[in-house]
């Protein structure tokens, strides 16, 4: 096999798998819908990128070709539906990152929120303290400024998907499981058959798991040991005890684990949530074998992930920060976190919100969690692979927000809007093409006075 094609490309996991076989010498080239940051980058990595539906672009050499897609492309897309019908070897992203992972040490990182900075943060910690790791992350690494790091050793750290039934393909050494809480409905159908599937994970770890205290993850769910974390509850095996914020909003605290109190931990990243999250990856580190002092060195420079609780604007009188969150609980940890940051301060928050699926199943929730902000701005759904689904809308969320202020806004009404708007601390959150917003945003603030 001499070429490795990938259908959905610019995906945050597919477009680590490609630079993954690029770096192993394949020749790699994609589609995908729309170009973005991430595709430019790849494009300028020397793998080359294309924006229409051209089967005539798929390699010809059925035998010497692999394709790779992910399940978010529509099953009716031309360059999909001509490799299916012709008889190339097709794989689906999990599959095909299962089989990078067999015979390697896979420490993986599932749940339904958490798991990008953790699996990130826990891949900066080996690569830091001398250890060393492969990674393929769900998120741009600050510290790396990539979704992909390269070792020449067995170890291989991997964010753990959920969706699709994903993380499946996988049978790690050490698991974290962070949060199980109802997502993916369309795929799952209910709340309990994604407890079911975070417990068939569970049980193909072949070590130990480390499931975040107050998951319904036990010892009857997998022959591994179990231990737990917790960011503050002391009868965990891993814990913070006395987490406190500098002046910068990051955290430091003594970290209770089985083997002592590691003392003085200071993150790198701002937020209460990256402090948990650190709690996390030192978790799987120590439990790995890791020296703690190198894990608490690692810990203090870690610089966070791309598009979580992300800073590009802080100067007295305004800032502006940028994060992923797609989820009420993400959305209500993400909104404490930052209110830590800048106590006291306007909170304006803008939000995308992320399928159709997603918002007609946990609507009264988003409402609630937005309702934390000081003004909030709606704007449209993004579709991503969905249709529209009759009487499905933002309104759906905005009729019971409770913030003091909210305004409904399309997209294209937004630069506009924030022009005439004062903002003391803003915020955008979401998983769609709200980053496309974080350029002319940050241009905006900063031609303030």
């Amino acid at each position: 096999m001499t070429n490795v094609y990938f259908i959905g490309i610019g995906g945050i996991g597919m477009s680590a798998l490609a630079r993954y076989y690029k770096f192993k010498g394949y020749q790699v080239a994609g589609y995908d819908r729309t170009p973005s940051e991430l595709t430019a980058q790849l494009e300028a990595e020397g793998i080359p990128v294309h924006y229409e539906d051209r089967p005539d672009l798929v390699p010809a050499d059925k035998a010497e070709t692999l394709v790779v897609y992910t399940p978010a492309i529509p099953h009716d897309l031309g360059e999909l539906r001509k490799v299916m019908d012709q008889g190339y070897t097709v794989l689906k992203r999990s599959r095909t990152l299962g089989e990078i992972t067999r015979g390697q040490r896979c420490l993986a990182v599932a749940g339904t929120h958490g798991k990008t900075t953790t699996s990130t943060l826990t891949a900066h910690i080996f690569t830091a303290s001398g250890e060393g790791c492969s990674a393929f992350l769900g998120g741009i690494s600050r510290n790396y400024g990539t979704n992909l790091l390269m070792s020449r050793n067995e170890t291989v750290v991997v964010e753990a998907d959920e969706f699709d039934r994903s993380f499946l393909q996988l049978f790690p050494e050490i698991a974290v499981i962070t949060a199980v809480d109802p997502d993916h409905l369309d795929i799952y159908g209910d709340y309990a058959h994604v407890v079911e599937a975070f417990k068939a994970f569970a049980s193909q770890v072949s070590g130990t798991v480390i499931a975040k205290k107050g998951t319904p993850i036990g010892p009857d769910d997998t022959k591994a040991r179990v231990l737990t974390y917790h960011y503050t509850d002391r009868s965990a095996d891993f814990c913070a005890l006395d987490p406190h914020p500098d002046q910068l909003g990051c955290f430091h605290y003594d970290l209770q684990y089985p083997g002592g109190i590691l003392r003085d931990v200071r993150v790198g990243a701002p937020g209460w949530v990256n402090a948990e999250n650190s709690v996390a990856a030192a978790a799987i580190a120590l439990t790995y074998g890791l020296d703690p002092e190198a894990v608490k060195a690692a810990i203090g420079t870690f610089e966070g992930v791309k598009r979580r609780l992300e800073v590009h604007v802080n100067r007295p009188g305004v800032a502006y920060i940028d994060d992923y969150a797609h989820h009420p609980a993400e959305l209500a940890s993400a909104i404490s976190s930052i209110r830590d940051i800048f106590p006291g301060r306007k909170l304006t928050g803008i939000f995308q919100p992320h399928l159709y699926t997603r918002t007609r199943d946990f609507a009264p929730e988003f409402a609630a969690s937005l309702s934390k902000v000081d003004k909030l701005i709606l704007l449209d759904i993004y579709p991503a692979r969905e249709e529209p689904i009759p009487g499905v809308t933002s309104e759906m969320i905005f009729k019971d927000v409770t913030a003091p202020e909210k305004v409904l806004l399309k997209k294209e009404e937004l630069m506009d809007y924030l022009s005439e708007e004062p903002v003391d601390v803003l915020v955008t959150f979401g998983a769609g093409n709200i980053d496309r917003y974080i350029e002319p945003i940050t241009e905006l603030l900063e031609k303030r006075s």
